[in-house]
C-alpha cells in the first residue's frame, strides 16, 4: 500500500518516518516553501517529497490529510478531486466534525472514508500511544489495511464508531484539559511570578501542574485552537468549567464553607465513585520532578483549577474514566492529580481551608478566575485568532523554561506511566 501524506509538518513527517520504517512506501508534500528542507530531512528515510497535493492524491492507495483544522475544508476541496479510484482517505486532524464534512462534500463516491486520531504529540513516538481509528465510509477489506498498517507500526488501536462519539471525549481529554493549564499559566503571568518561584507551588500536583503547563506551552497555537474552537462539543464543556470555576470561586469569597463542602462531596462521590478503576498516581514520582529549589517552604494552596474540573464532570454528568479509551498524557495527569487529590482527605481538607480562609492565596485564585473567563470566552466567541494571540503571549512568558520543562514532563509522564 503506497501512503501518501499531505502536510508534513510536525504530526504528519512523524507518522510518515513511522510508516517508512514498517516498510511502506511513504510520499508527501507540503507548503513549496519547505520542500527543500523537508526533502533533506526524510531522504534517509525513503520519503518522497513531491510537489503538490494533487500528485499526492493521483499516486497513493491512502491519502492523509495532516494539516490545520481550520483549513481542512480548503485542502481537500483543491486535492479531492485528484484521489486514486478506491483508495483510503484519512485525516489526523484533532477534531472529526469539520473534517467528515469536508470528505462526505469533496471526495468521491468510491473513496473509503476511515480516519484516525493519534492521542499524542509529536515528542511521542506513535508505538505505544493510544491511536483512535473511526471508520466512516469502508469495506471490511479497507477497514483491515487499516488495522493492518497501524498494527504494524506499535500503535494501541481503539476503535469508535462514530465521529461525533470521538469529538465528545476530544473535548474533554483535550479541549477542556488544555484550557485549565492555559488558565493557570495565563493566571501566572498575570501575577508576574513563575510558579516554581511561589511557595504556594511547590508539592507533586503542583509539579505536575507546572509541568504540564509548560509542556502544553511548547507547542503550536494553532493545535490547541482549532480543538477548541472547531470541535461542536468543546464550547459546552468550556462554559461548564467557566460556570465551576465562577461558582467555587463566589462561594470561597463569601467563606460559604457548608455550600462549598456539600458542592465538593457531590462532585467527589460522582466521579471518584468506588467502581471506577483508579489511576493511583505515585506520590514519590510526582515529588521529584520539581523547578523549584525551596521545598521546605512549601504553603497550602486552594487547588481551584482541580475544584472546579471535578465539579463541572459533575455538572456535566461526565464519567472521566470512561473518556481514557481517548486519553492524551495530559488529561490522564489532570485526572490522576485530581484523584490524588480528592482520594486523599487530609489533602483536600487542606485544599478546602485554603480556598476558604487563607488570603495569601486569594489573589491568585482571582487570577485564575479572570484567566478561565479570558479562554471561555474567546472559544465561545469563536475567535481564532485571539486565541492564538492569547496563547502565543503566555508561551513568551515561559519561553526560557519550556524546553526544561517539555523534557521533564515527557519524563515525569514516561515514570508515571510505568508505575
Amino acid at each position: 500500500m503506497n501512503i501518501g501524506i499531505i502536510g508534513l509538518g510536525d504530526m504528519g513527517r512523524l507518522y510518515a518516518k513511522a510508516f517508512s520504517k514498517a516498510g511502506y512506501t511513504v510520499c508527501g508534500c507540503d507548503l513549496p516553501a519547505n520542500k527543500k528542507q523537508l526533502i533533506e530531512e526524510l531522504a534517509p528515510y525513503h520519503i518522497k517529497v513531491l510537489d503538490n497535493g494533487k500528485e499526492v492524491a493521483q499516486t497513493s492507495d491512502l491519502v492523509i490529510y495532516s494539516v490545520e483544522a481550520e483549513k481542512i475544508g480548503k485542502v481537500v476541496a483543491e486535492n479531492a478531486e485528484y484521489t486514486k479510484p478506491g483508495a483510503i482517505v484519512a485525516g489526523q486532524t484533532s477534531v472529526k466534525t469539520p473534517e467528515i464534512e469536508a470528505f462526505e462534500k469533496y471526495l468521491p463516491a468510491s473513496a473509503q472514508i476511515i480516519t484516525f486520531h493519534g492521542m499524542h504529540g509529536p515528542g511521542f513516538e506513535p508505538k505505544g500511544q493510544t491511536l483512535i481509528l473511526i471508520p466512516h465510509r469502508a469495506d471490511k477489506a479497507a477497514h483491515q489495511r487499516m488495522v493492518d498498517l497501524f498494527t504494524a507500526i506499535g500503535s494501541n488501536i481503539v476503535e469508535l464508531s462514530d465521529y461525533h462519539e470521538h469529538d465528545k471525549i476530544v473535548a474533554d481529554t483535550q479541549a477542556v484539559t488544555h484550557v485549565g493549564f492555559e488558565s493557570m499559566g495565563t493566571a501566572w503571568k498575570a501575577a508576574g511570578f513563575f510558579p516554581w518561584e511561589n511557595a504556594s507551588y511547590i508539592g507533586g500536583i503542583d509539579n505536575v501542574k507546572i509541568l504540564t503547563t509548560l509542556r502544553i506551552f511548547s507547542y503550536k497555537a494553532h493545535v490547541y485552537a482549532g480543538l477548541a474552537i472547531l470541535n461542536p462539543y468543546a464550547k459546552q464543556q468550556v462554559r461548564q468549567y467557566a460556570v465551576s470555576e465562577s461558582e467555587l470561586f463566589k462561594l470561597m469569597i463569601q467563606e460559604e464553607e457548608a455550600a462549598f463542602r456539600e458542592r465538593l462531596y457531590k462532585a467527589r462521590d460522582f466521579v471518584f465513585h468506588e467502581s471506577r478503576k483508579p489511576i493511583m498516581l505515585s506520590d514519590k514520582v510526582m515529588k521529584e520532578f520539581s523547578l523549584s529549589q525551596n521545598h521546605d517552604k512549601q504553603k497550602p494552596n486552594s487547588h481551584l483549577s482541580i475544584l472546579s474540573m471535578v465539579d463541572a464532570w459533575y455538572h456535566l454528568g461526565v464519567n472521566p474514566y470512561d473518556n481514557l479509551i481517548g486519553q492524551t498524557p495530559p488529561f490522564r495527569l489532570r485526572l490522576g492529580i485530581a484523584e490524588y487529590l480528592f482520594k486523599n482527605e487530609e489533602l483536600l481538607e487542606e485544599s478546602i481551608q485554603a480556598a476558604l480562609y487563607d488570603k495569601t492565596i486569594r489573589g491568585d485564585d482571582l487570577e485564575f478566575h479572570s484567566a478561565v473567563r479570558e479562554w471561555s470566552s474567546i472559544i465561545g466567541y469563536g475567535d481564532m485568532e485571539g486565541y492564538k494571540k492569547h496563547f502565543n503571549d503566555v508561551q513568551a512568558f515561559f519561553k526560557g523554561r519550556l524546553e526544561e520543562g517539555n523534557k521533564q514532563s515527557a519524563e515525569l509522564i514516561r515514570r508515571l506511566m510505568a508505575e
